[in-house]
């Protein structure tokens, strides 16, 4: 009879995996009341109500993030055709008015009544969860040729890219494009192919970017945000200002000056800002190695998944995961141009908590497939002969 510990063994995930999404989510409650605090009390008297409503949001991703753990890998395999088009889908019924939300010029968002879903949030786990079965189905010799490998690839991501940049989201977009080309690798599409498709794309990212007023000056404040200090280079500005502040360990947890109505968005898309500015380098380098021990976890769960779809969805999560914070994080710090990126796990918002969630069930699962195939067989308990079985008579 298996032990106690064997049977935690069996139902928690995978110890690292679980100890940087505990940390990151912690980090997340904390620096979400206290980047959030003085927006709520403004508006509710409350300091409290930004941070209970992330609590709501962190009940339901637990919940969800649980629910797909216990989904094994081959369902997940059945199920992806199903989830890339109810992705697609909602990505085209943020479109349409009357079922779509704007906000601030932008249609991100479908209204569920109680809560609000920005659609790109799901579509990234649909989108992984498809890639590895068709990179499974083609095989390695279909994936040799251009017409077999990349192409399909490149024609999902082209189409998912257009809508989200109908919306507009650009730096969804991106993320679509770059997963896809980076599981394409992973799943043995030549790298020739891969390099002649990242040029074919190039051009439309220059126009997507320059063919936009508002995405154009971001990049012109991005190389000089000094010289727009009250315009297209504030936010920037006042993040780097919050660093600054910070120094080495930090102003103090709660004594930050920049979420006090300079820094635009704090507990959200600049909540590292926050967190440089209250907690210093030191604040900053913990975080940062909390992402790292969860994304080498996850490349570890990738190498012992026991079949070929449950590595590549392994990685495909744990690269979006990762890139997205490496994003988030290169933003505030001024490395790349201003775009709305929440930090995973840490970062206010239901569908950004809900979606890594998601991904980290997953990932859970195919860690617990992998320990299953590795569990050495239960021997049938030896039953001694006694002479009266054996037919002898005593």
């Amino acid at each position: 009879m298996p032990s106690l510990e064997q049977r935690l063994r069996h139902v928690l995930p995978d110890p690292g995996l679980l100890a940087a999404s505990a940390g990151l989510v912690t980090v997340g409650l904390i620096m979400v009341y206290s980047a959030s605090a003085p927006l709520a009390v403004e508006q509710t008297d409350s300091s409290f109500r930004v941070v209970l409503r992330q609590g709501v949001y962190l009940g339901l991703a637990l919940g969800v993030g649980a629910f797909c753990a216990a989904i094994p890998p081959w369902l997940w395999q059945r199920l992806a055709p199903w989830t890339l088009l109810a992705g697609l889908v909602a990505l085209v019924a943020v479109l349409i008015p009357g079922i779509g939300v704007g906000v601030e010029g932008a249609r991100r968002w479908l209204d569920l009544g109680l809560f609000r879903v920005q659609a790109s949030e799901p579509f990234k786990v649909a989108f992984v969860l498809y890639l590895a079965g068709f990179l499974v189905r083609k095989g390695e010799a279909r994936l040799g040729t251009f017409r077999g490998g990349v192409l399909p690839i490149l024609v999902i991501a082209a189409l998912a890219a257009g809508l989200l940049l109908a919306e507009p989201d650009f730096g969804g977009a991106a993320m679509v494009v770059g997963t896809g080309l980076v599981m394409g690798f992973l799943g043995g599409i030549r790298l020739r192919h891969l390099i002649g498709s990242a040029l074919a794309v190039l051009p439309v990212a220059v126009w997507a970017v320059f063919g936009s007023e508002y995405r154009y000056q971001r990049v012109v404040a991005f190389l000089d945000p000094w010289s727009y200090p009250q315009s297209s280079g504030f936010q920037l500005r006042q993040s780097l200002i919050a660093f600054g502040r910070g120094e080495y360990t930090g102003v103090g947890l709660g004594d930050g000056v920049q979420k006090l109505f300079y820094l635009p968005e704090p507990h959200t898309d600049f909540i590292f800002a926050v967190i440089g500015e209250e907690l210093g380098l030191a604040g900053t380098l913990a975080v940062i190695l909390l992402y790292l021990l969860l994304v080498q976890r996850g490349f570890a769960i990738a190498a012992s998944a026991p079949s070929a779809y449950g590595r590549l969805v392994a990685q495909g999560l744990t690269f979006f995961i990762g890139f997205q914070a490496a994003a988030h994080m290169a933003v505030n710090l001024g490395m790349l141009p201003t775009k709305g990126l929440t930090l995973p796990l840490v970062s206010y918002g239901g569908s950004s908590l809900v979606t890594t969630m998601t991904a980290l069930g997953i990932l859970a699962s195919i860690d617990r497939a992998g320990r299953e195939r590795t569990q050495p067989a239960r021997r049938a308990p030896v039953v001694e002969a006694t002479p009266a079985a054996a037919g002898v008579r005593p």
